[in-house]
Parts: C-alpha cells; sequence; structure tokens
C-alpha cells in the first residue's frame, strides 16, 4: 500500500474561504478515482490568528507546512490592515512562509483559452496560440535583500530604501530550473533582466548565459523588462518559458492575465528542494468575499499544478485542466469574466460543474 500523502490547506483570508472549498472537493474526487487516500489538514493562517495570537503565520501552521507533501493556500490580505507596519501584515505570512518552505522556484502558465477570447482586450489573432510558463525567482532580489526600511530621522528629508541583491547560487538554481523545463517544452527560453542600469542584473544574464551551455538545445535570448512588457502584450505567442528576477515576475506574470482579460483563472506553483507551495496569483479581494462571486478557477488550477508537481499525479491534472475548459466552453462564467449572454454562476456552482465536467471525462474515456 503507498504511503498517505499530507496536503496542507491554507484557506487565508478574503475569498480565500470560499473558493478552497471547491478546490478541496474536487481534490476529493481526484483521489477517490484513483483509490487512494489523502491526509488533507486546514491550518490557520493570516487574518485569524493575527488577531488571535499576534502572529499571521503560526508556529504550529509552518511545522505542518514543512512537514507536508504539498500546500495549498488560498489568498492572504485585509484592507483593516493596510496601514499597519509591513510586519504587522497578513500578507508578511506568505514571504515568510516561501522564505521557510525555501520554495524558489515560482512557474506561473497562462495560456490562450479560446472560449474567453471575449475577455481578453487582445485581438483574438494576436493571443491565439499562446502558451507561456513565467519562471519567477522567488526567494531572493529585491523581496528580501537587506539593508531595508524607511528613515524617518531628519524632518522633511524621510527616505526609504530597498536592496536588489543576487548571488551567483541563487540565479544559477533558478536558471537550471528553468532551462530544465525548456526543455520539455519548445526549447525556447527568454530571460527578462535590465542589464542597462542594474549590477544585479548584468551578474544576472552572465549567470544565465552560463547555465545556457548546459542546455545547448534550449535556444535563450535576453531582453531588457520595458521592452518585454510590450512584446508581452504584443507577441505573447512568440513565448514559450520566460526566466526573470523576483520583482520583475511579479508583474509581468500578472501582466499574462492579459490572456483571459483578468487575474481570476491565473494558477501558480513555488517549488524548491521540499514540499511545494501552490496558490492563485489573485489576491483575497475583500470587496466580494462573502457574496458568492469569486472565481475559483485560479484556485482548482493551482489545485492542478499540485497533483502535477507536488503528488506526481500528472494523468489527474491534465483532466482537471480539460475539465476547466470544457466547462468554460459551455458558457459557465464567473461574474469577473462573463461578457454578453454568458451563463453567470456563483463560486459553489461553477465549481459544481468542474466538479461534474471532470466525472463526466472519467466517464467518457471509460
Amino acid at each position: 500500500m503507498s504511503e498517505i500523502k499530507k496536503v496542507i490547506v491554507l484557506a487565508g483570508d478574503g475569498i480565500g474561504a470560499e473558493v478552497m472549498p471547491v478546490a478541496t472537493e474536487l481534490l476529493a474526487l481526484v483521489a477517490k478515482e484513483r483509490g487512494e487516500a489523502l491526509d488533507v489538514i486546514a491550518m490557520p493562517i493570516g487574518v485569524e490568528p493575527l488577531l488571535a495570537e499576534g502572529r499571521s503565520l503560526p508556529d504550529a501552521t509552518l511545522r505542518a507546512c514543512l512537514e507536508a507533501d504539498s500546500v495549498l493556500l488560498g489568498a492572504l490580505g485585509d484592507p483593516r490592515f493596510d496601514d499597519q507596519d509591513p510586519k504587522e501584515r497578513p500578507e508578511i505570512a506568505l514571504l515568510a512562509l516561501r522564505k521557510q518552505m525555501g520554495v524558489y522556484a515560482n512557474l506561473r502558465p497562462v495560456q490562450w483559452i479560446e472560449a474567453l477570447a471575449k475577455c481578453s482586450p487582445l485581438r483574438p489573432e494576436i493571443g491565439r496560440g499562446s502558451d507561456m510558463v513565467v519562471v519567477r525567482e522567488l526567494g531572493g532580489g529585491i523581496y528580501f535583500g537587506e539593508p531595508r526600511g524607511i528613515d524617518e530621522a531628519k524632518k522633511d528629508a524621510r527616505r526609504a530604501f530597498n536592496t536588489m541583491i543576487y548571488t551567483e547560487a541563487e540565479i544559477t538554481r533558478i536558471a537550471k530550473r528553468a532551462f530544465e523545463l525548456a526543455s520539455g517544452r519548445r526549447k525556447s527560453l527568454v530571460s527578462v533582466d535590465k542589464a542597462n542600469v542594474l549590477e544585479a542584473s548584468r551578474l544576472w544574464r552572465t549567470v544565465v548565459s552560463e547555465v545556457a551551455r548546459e542546455f545547448p538545445e534550449v535556444q535563450l535570448r535576453h531582453a531588457f523588462v520595458d521592452a518585454f512588457a510590450l512584446e508581452l502584450a504584443c507577441r505573447p505567442a512568440d513565448l514559450d518559458v520566460v526566466l526573470t528576477a523576483n520583482l520583475f515576475g511579479d508583474v509581468l506574470s500578472d501582466e499574462s492575465a492579459i490572456l483571459h482579460g483578468g487575474l481570476g483563472l491565473l494558477p501558480s506553483a513555488s517549488l524548491g528542494d521540499g514540499p511545494g507551495l501552490f496558490e492563485p496569483v489573485h489576491g483575497s479581494a475583500p470587496d466580494i468575499a462573502g457574496k458568492d462571486r469569486a472565481n475559483p478557477i485560479a484556485m482548482v488550477l493551482s489545485m492542478a499544478l499540485m497533483l502535477h508537481h507536488g503528488l506526481g499525479w500528472t494523468e489527474e491534472a491534465e483532466r482537471v485542466e480539460r475539465a476547466v475548459h470544457k466547462t468554460l466552453e459551455s458558457g459557465a462564467r464567473s461574474a469577473d469574466i462573463a461578457v454578453g449572454s454568458d451563463e453567470v454562476l456563483g463560486t459553489r456552482e461553477l465549481g459544481a460543474r468542474i466538479n461534474a465536467a471532470f466525472l463526466d471525462s472519467e466517464r467518457v474515456r471509460s
């Protein structure tokens, strides 16, 4: 009998509590179809423990995540804490969790979905055929560099500072991840930096070029981030794997949502040498929390990434993705991606449709 795999579920804040059950219900169906048991454990993170014990990432939650096979995260953030010191906001739990779990490669796949052509601001002939993965370095760069802070010592002369630091080792490990991914896809990789201005980017470009020699089958080119931002909007179908630093990857991967017309469909996988962290790209959306209006698809697709990269259930991951596409092709939509005569469903009902499409795919196959 195979070892029971442990999945830690962190619903988090805002709409996280609504989209997470959609993903875990489908996860239970997947496990049942495989005839395998999963140990799925919900743990607190974000506002709830912050209010209860003054910490958004409790020690017990962190321990559970480090001992798990995979971690599924909903969303973090609450406007009640927007004016607080960053160290006292619920979002700090995400950076701490990534650091403690040692995840350094953030994969954000995005592809053109013909059923959503009306949602995208891009003309179909520009977006059609797009299928890319943004590989964002997640453990270093300006989000973690020291020193950082706000100096208010001088009256009327406040200054704030952050430091963008990358070591050769950090660049090498993320570059190898990206090249390995490109080797199994269309063998094309663009590395995005700002080497004409930033010393950190100059080292980035040098090291990426050195790693490229280990992957002669992959075609590498370099691009400056400002020019690439335009390329991403104008020629997305030309892109395969996009490798970039933490800050640039944060911005560019959100821009890639232009293919869908919103962030509600973008999943992500954060990988390292231990358990992976899987989460939707969207935020906690407090303005619609509790209204059964949240789009659960990014959460479902993040769960599919977990099946593939975290549990090794590749066939089931592909079935989940097909179920999402089939549901969208039927005209079912959440409010954020509905256009014209589309059928607008609430979070729970859209999740039920995806579940039904998943089960139908198995019946058709058998």
